[in-house]
């Protein structure tokens, strides 16, 4: 039996509801993030709470939602309060794929209580959530795979791939259509298989930096399965969650496909012609100038403006509350230092500035990248951190490389360049970075975190 009264239920959906359009406004800055994920966990606790006060449970049905609810808790909070933040878009990629296997799980569930009795349009939102919603959960999970370094980085082109995906393309609307018109339950696990074998074919070709934009995608993929759930269940909180998720993922997407000098389509589809990154691992043996910890801290210490760039190499360092410390050092000098930031360094769109805030940076520091470049030619120093393909000149100089035409941090243009490597790897796209060997650049090998704690102590002795 209900406790809510129905208008009082659609009133806390609906506030629900407001709850994650403010967050979604709140997440769209670092300076007010914080509260937005807070609103929209808020949110979230309302309209869960209102699920179980307003609808009538069957049997043991109320059990096993509270037991699917404390498994997944129990899940949850360790592995959100354990994981790494270089490991954070890995977690993005597993949760999105939950939330998209999630919709077509509830679809299929939909199906076979209406047992072909529903309304067209009822299943015809059904079979789209079937659809896009196992294809994001198997997308999600070669993702999360990819970036785990569980398979390889590299674009994985299987023979006659183009030719097969047409053909599941094709047989995946093909059923679907069938699946709106006669709300088939077989029909739909038939429609379920192939959103899974699409997802895993959508994915495999895609590699190198390009991962962590399909993520945003099959984001966008999620909310909008989700949304058709709402639509077909009737939910207006699913239908509302759903379209916001998927509109701000396609928002997100584009953006970081133009951050990447690419569109969408080349870079689902680029490796099937030779045009993807391939995540090559080999390192350069051509000669670089070298500089030590000392040479580093005199350098910044008489220089008039200085520009951090950081990178994922940071992130794997945890060294962020080195380099505010370093940054904070260089400011009580009187040197203009601040933070360079590339809307796609590290493994996912703001990935640097959550690192930094975590380290308490102040948001004025953090410069984005079209603002920094102005400031470029009057810079000293430019240090970058564990950044490789954001800074790489082959992106603007070079129309054969796999990332020309991607905006970059013009760090070649200062007046000096100091590179913090770990070694002579490239980057996550897999191509040398020229910078590397530029007459200005020196670099220092080695973990960033202890690289960079050695210039500091030398700083202090300058």
């Amino acid at each position: 039996m209900s406790i809510l009264p129905e208008a009082v239920a659609a009133g806390l959906y609906l506030f629900a509801a407001v709850c994650f359009i403010l967050a979604l406004k709140g997440l769209s800055s670092p300076k007010t993030a914080r509260r937005g994920n807070a609103i929209g966990a808020f949110g979230a606790l309302v309209a869960v709470i209102t699920v179980f006060l307003s609808v009538d449970f069957e049997g043991s049905r109320l059990w096993l939602a509270l037991l699917a609810l404390g498994v997944g808790s129990a899940i949850a909070v360790p592995a959100a309060r354990k994981i790494a933040m270089t490991d954070m878009p890995q977690l993005v990629a597993l949760l999105n794929g939950v939330g998209g296997g999630a919709a077509a799980v509830v679809g299929l569930i939909e199906l076979a209580e209406w047992q072909g009795q529903a309304e067209f349009l009822a299943t015809a939102s059904t079979a789209f959530a079937v659809l896009i919603g196992s294809l994001s959960f198997a997308g999600s999970i070669v993702t999360f795979l990819k970036l785990q370094g569980l398979m390889t980085a590299k674009p994985v082109i299987m023979p006659g791939a183009a030719v097969l995906m047409v053909v599941t393309m094709v047989a995946s609307a093909a059923v679907a259509v069938l699946v709106a018109f006669t709300g088939n339950i077989g029909l739909g696990l038939v429609l379920c298989l192939l959103g899974l074998v699409s997802g895993v074919m959508m994915v495999l070709p895609v590699g190198g930096a390009d991962v962590p934009i399909v993520i945003s995608l099959l984001n966008a993929f999620t909310g909008l399965a989700v949304a058709a759930s709402g639509f077909a269940m009737p939910n207006t909180l699913l239908l509302v969650a759903g379209t916001l998720v998927g509109a701000s993922g396609g928002i997100l997407t584009l953006a970081m496909a133009n951050g990447m000098g690419r569109s969408v389509l080349n870079i689902l589809f680029g490796a099937l012609k030779g045009g993807s990154t391939a995540g090559s691992t080999a390192e350069s043996n051509r000669p670089v100038r070298r500089a030590t910890p000392d040479d580093v801290a005199t350098s910044l210490a008489y220089a008039g403006k200085v520009v951090v760039v950081p990178g994922y190499g940071l992130a794997v360092a945890q060294a962020q509350h080195v380099v505010q410390e370093l940054v904070n050092s260089l400011r009580a000098r009187g040197v203009d230092a601040f933070y360079g930031i590339h809307p796609v360094a590290g493994r996912m769109p703001g990935h640097m500035n959550v690192l930094l805030a975590e380290a308490n940076v102040p948001y004025d520091l953090l410069v984005e990248a079209d603002d920094v470049n102005s400031q470029i030619p009057s810079t000293d120093i430019v240090l970058v951190v564990g950044a490789n393909d954001v800074v790489n000149p082959a992106a603007r100089d070079d129309p054969k490389s796999s990332i020309y035409g991607m905006p970059i941090i013009n760090a070649d243009h200062a007046g000096q360049v100091f590179f913090l490597k770990r070694s002579m790897r490239p980057g996550f796209a897999g191509i040398e970075n020229e910078l590397l060997f530029n007459p200005k650049t020196q670099l220092l090998f080695g973990d960033a975190k202890e690289s960079l704690s050695a210039v500091v102590a030398a700083l202090k002795e300058v």
